[in-house]
């Protein structure tokens, strides 16, 4: 189980490099967004399509 959530976590960090992200940023707010955040536009959270609450 360790090993599953290690990968998840690897993964998303690799995903937010590769799209030009900070993963330690986009770690940080998108846990913080997803309980408000409207499902519909989740999409938006996505490592190629996310911008800080900023932008």
């Amino acid at each position: 189980m360790a090993g599953q959530r290690e990968a998840v976590v690897r993964s998303l960090v690799q995903s937010a490099r590769l799209n030009g992200n900070d993963p330690s940023a986009y770690l940080k707010d998108v846990p913080t967004r997803l309980p408000t955040h409207l499902n519909r536009h989740i999409d938006e959270l996505l490592s190629h399509r996310w911008q800080t609450a900023g932008h």
